[in-house]
Formats: structure tokens, sequence, C-alpha cells
């Protein structure tokens, strides 16, 4: 079962890793298609987590069960609206 713990952990783990991309690159580590295209998946996968975040604590809010939240599809989650 994955908890908002579980959620949370795999953000920092996230955005340490898209922080480490972004580093490379200006230091010339990586070249920019590995790293673009890595970051991607980075961003997608945070934009996910945040989005399974709030549907457990919206869940939580109007007393179902968060366990019942799921992870959505990237071309669902990617496409929202600020």
């Amino acid at each position: 079962m994955t908890t908002e713990h579980d959620i949370l952990g795999t953000i920092s783990s996230l955005v340490a890793e898209e922080k480490d991309l972004r580093g490379r690159r200006e230091r010339g580590e990586t070249d920019a298609d590995t790293e673009l295209a890595r970051l991607a998946e980075v961003e997608t996968q945070l934009d996910q987590c945040w989005d399974l975040l709030r549907q457990r604590r919206a869940k939580e809010e109007f007393g179902e069960d968060p366990a019942t939240a799921k992870v959505r599809p990237a071309t669902e989650v990617e496409g929202y609206l600020s």
C-alpha cells in the first residue's frame, strides 16, 4: 500500500534527481538530448505524484479511503490547466 509518506519520499527523490540532472547539464557532464529526455520523464512523474497526493488528501477530507486513489495516466495529468 502506498502511503502519503511513500509519495512524499518519491517526490523528494525525483526533485533531487531533477536538480542533479540540471546541474550535470550546466557543468557539461551530459549531453542535452539525454538530459532533456530524462528531465521530461522526471517532471511527468512528479506531476503524477503530486496528483496522487492531492487525490489521497481529498478522499481523506471527504471521508473516503485514501488508499483507493490511483496514479492517473501521464496524458491525463499533463493535460491539466493551471
